[in-house]
């Protein structure tokens, strides 16, 4: 057994914010003496600094807060939903009060493969760039931005846009088992692309939908695991992912109908089975938000694991507003596991996204950080290949006027795009609406997919 298969052999920081009284995390953050072994449970028994201990309050208790208003949130995205898709679906505003009074509603079906979601809403777009062809170096990662925005979608509506719109061959759609939370909380889907040769897979995870309580508590899941030769790893992203409790990551699990679905093992599986099946296919491995978190740390597993097999018909990493997901260390271990298999891993960032600034990249208290190159992209969707993003932690009085103004730009934008680069760039007015809360807190909007899927048709190669 190696020091990445189990819990005994790694160094661990997990908090369960379940566990924790109000009171509790109050006394924590002001006192380093005070109980915590109910809630934080670690190997190092050092004491944290107020600092440390402030981030660590913030996450527990957003933790809470998303515990306790979970169901009304749910509530509230469905409503939303169901409302947006009552106007899409009847034509609009007028048209449906004309069709209540007829007495001929479209009523939407939640399942069904007309039916999208908030983010299909605020950008509508489902056709692929059909000035962007397989020989263009654009292809891959515009194909992986238009996946990673179509895996917040439900099944049904996946399944058609692949096949009937794409005319490429769909592979699947999975609901993944969380062990930790004890509840399914990880979406991906799968496709192939026969158009091209080699033909490409594409693994899209999906991101953090804005009403999916399940999906932000993994997000503000402070929790860190540190695997001895690897590096400290975000937790709350590494359970999404399929870490099993007692058991880490062994290389190989018991699979059966009753077992339950971890991402990692049955992508990787269902990757083996096609891959030996077609000997030139590639791959990639995608995702926005969230979903860019799970595609790269997918791939540290698989190094992990010495997977060479799947490591060699690995073409690349495409995220999108990916956060940070582990230390320096981690980055590392990566840098050179990717170099060793020649694998992209391309990071991209448009402008003020306050996502890829998150969790914080303070090395005295946390330990987060980016690696890898990334492809950072101006308002005006010009690219540039960078070591990190500009003020790469959001919060910077520094940077406060110049994200308001391109707030207010961005506003303006969306109300001139579709005039000078055509219709197929209009905005939604839902999009607006966002891009009006984007005035009070700058950089919401920008992590939106419509930006990614500009930059991806407008920028550069890179």
């Amino acid at each position: 057994m190696g020091p990445c298969e189990s819990d005994q052999f790694c160094d661990h920081y997990l908090l369960e914010s379940e566990n924790a009284s109000l009171y509790d995390l109050v006394r924590f953050l002001l006192s380093s003496t005070s109980e915590t072994s109910r809630f934080i449970h670690r190997r190092n028994k050092e004491k944290d600094d107020f600092w440390r201990r402030w981030y660590i309050f913030n996450s527990l208790l957003a933790q809470k807060l998303l515990l306790y208003w979970g169901k009304p949130l749910v509530q509230v995205g469905h409503m939303l939903e169901l409302w947006l898709n009552l106007l899409s679906q009847n034509g609009g505003f007028l048209v449906l009060l004309s069709n209540l009074l007829k007495g001929n509603v479209v009523w939407p079906d939640r399942s069904s493969a007309t039916f999208t979601s908030v983010l299909g809403n605020l950008d509508q777009r489902v056709e692929l760039d059909k000035n962007i062809r397989p020989e263009n170096p654009k292809y891959n990662a515009s194909l992986a931005m238009m996946a990673s925005k179509l895996a917040y979608e439900n099944e049904a509506f996946v399944q058609t846009t692949i096949k009937d719109q794409w005319r490429m061959e769909y592979l699947g759609f999975y609901n993944f088992w969380n062990d930790y939370m004890g509840k399914v909380s990880t979406q991906a889907m799968m496709f192939q692309d026969t158009r091209v040769q080699p033909n490409l897979i594409v693994v899209a995870f999906r991101g953090t939908s804005p009403f999916d309580p399940v999906a932000w508590q993994t997000d503000v899941d402070l929790s860190w695991f540190k695997l001895e030769g690897v590096g400290k790893i975000h937790a709350g992203f590494f359970k999404a992912l399929g870490r099993q409790k007692g058991k880490g990551w062994p290389k190989e699990i018991q699979e059966g109908s009753k077992q339950p679905q971890y991402a990692y093992y049955v992508i990787r599986q269902r990757l083996r089975e096609i891959l030996e099946k077609n000997e030139s296919a590639k791959f990639i491995l995608t995702g926005h938000s969230l979903g860019g978190a799970l595609a790269i740390l997918f791939v540290t597993v698989l190094a992990m694991h010495e997977e060479e097999l799947l490591l060699n018909r690995l073409e690349g990493v495409y995220t999108f507003g990916q956060p940070r997901v582990g230390d320096k260390q981690l980055g590392d271990y990566m840098k050179e596991k990717l170099k060793e298999y020649n694998v992209r891993h391309l990071r991209y960032v448009y402008c003020h996204d306050m996502v890829p600034r998150i969790p914080y990249d303070d090395e005295a208290n946390l330990f987060f950080e980016h690696w890898g190159p990334c492809i950072y992209y101006n308002s005006f969707y010009k690219g540039k290949v960078r070591y990190e993003e500009p003020n790469k932690n959001y919060f910077s009085l520094l940077w406060a006027i110049p994200k308001y103004l391109n707030a207010a730009w961005e506003l303006n934008r969306s109300f001139l795009i579709p005039y000078i680069l055509g219709p197929d760039y209009e905005e939604s007015w839902l999009m607006k609406m966002i891009r009006v809360v984007g005035l009070v807190f700058p950089g919401l909007a920008a992590h939106c997919p419509q930006d990614y899927v500009n930059a991806t048709r407008l920028g550069c190669g890179c």
